[in-house]
């Protein structure tokens, strides 16, 4: 890694935001370069489309982090798995958002959208499935068939009684979208947005799913492992008043009255997938520092994205009038 990147012999800093790929800051000739271990469910292939989709970016102005290659011009290293390296971006990540810091944040999805509007790209990597939500639905089903008697089984029942009201998404278009707006995985100067990171999931996607996991992560009153996260709407209203404006003429009617019930649906998802790990404990990282397991940090998750999604529905007509307003 060191050679293949002519990293300076400090040791790299490791980066704990974020449960999936392992981070590090390493320097180059003094100046520091993101390296980062890829979590095996992506393949080294991933890498050429954040460099082809970087790029347009860029050509449109946006900030972003970049792909570095070796220095004999790979676009990854195979190293007991992938590794890559990125440019970095100087600035701060946030676990949770002000509405200043969200009416930022959204309008800079926006302008990520509008950069990408008409850009041709064939994916080299993609994960079919991802947000899924009726096959994570139906694999906790399974779970919980198959082990009815598990201690956490009266969760996952909740999660699926809940999920069972869901709205129906109607066929929305696709285009290609982040695929995984949470808070960190923003980047701030003060309360600018500057770029968007970890950028392993760009796909074709709907809006719905889109603003859907960005929402149900920014409007988060709490924290993801409150298990009495609330849904705050004063969040919700100036991330529309940032993101609107931006993509008016792009976003479609179905579109916009898909996204309140594309933030239920992508909650009551997470859910779902937190609450399958408590029977399986092998995907989510998880934070040592605060909880004991595994299963108790998704535990907490499960508790706090069901409480997030009873919370939105009990808001719901004034959620969707509140984007009918952003939109005249």
């Amino acid at each position: 890694m060191c050679a293949a990147y002519e990293l300076d012999d400090e040791a790299p800093t490791p980066i704990s935001v974020g449960w999936i790929n392992r981070t590090f800051v390493a320097k180059r000739g003094g100046a520091p370069l993101v390296v980062q271990a890829l979590h095996p469910i992506f393949r080294g292939e991933v890498n050429l489309d954040i460099e082809a989709i970087t790029a347009r970016l860029a050509a449109r102005g946006l900030e972003t982090p970049r792909l570095v290659r070796t220095a004999t011009g790979e676009p990854w290293i195979e190293a007991d798995g992938v590794w890559r390296a990125l440019t970095y971006v100087e600035g701060e990540t946030h676990a949770s958002l002000t509405p200043t810091q969200a009416r930022e944040a959204a309008a800079l999805v926006g302008r990520f959208h509008r950069a990408l509007e008409g850009f041709e790209h064939t994916f080299h990597f993609s994960r079919p499935g991802a947000h899924d939500t009726p096959k994570h639905l139906a694999k906790l089903r399974g779970l919980l068939d198959a082990a009815p008697d598990h201690e956490d089984a009266p969760l996952a029942r909740a999660v699926l009684d809940a999920a069972a009201s869901l709205p129906t998404l109607p066929p929305l278009p696709t285009r290609i979208v982040h695929g995984d707006l949470k808070a960190t995985n923003l980047r701030f100067d003060g309360d600018r947005a500057r770029c968007l990171l970890d950028l392993d999931t760009l796909a074709h996607g709907t809006l719905a799913v889109e603003l859907g996991d960005a929402l149900r992560s920014w409007c988060n009153a709490s924290n993801e492992a409150d298990p009495e996260a609330r849904f705050d709407p004063t969040i919700f209203a100036a991330a529309l008043e940032g993101w609107a404006p931006v993509v008016r003429d792009l976003v479609t009617d179905a579109e916009r009255r898909s996204l309140v019930g594309g933030v239920e649906t992508i909650t009551l998802e997470l859910a779902s997938r937190f609450a399958a790990d408590l029977f399986e404990d092998r995907y989510f990282g998880w934070d040592e520092a605060r909880f004991d397991s595994r299963r108790a940090h998704n535990r907490a998750r499960t508790h706090a994205h069901l409480s997030l999604a009873r919370s939105l529905r009990a808001q719901r007509d004034a959620l969707e009038a509140r984007v009918e307003r952003a939109f005249r």
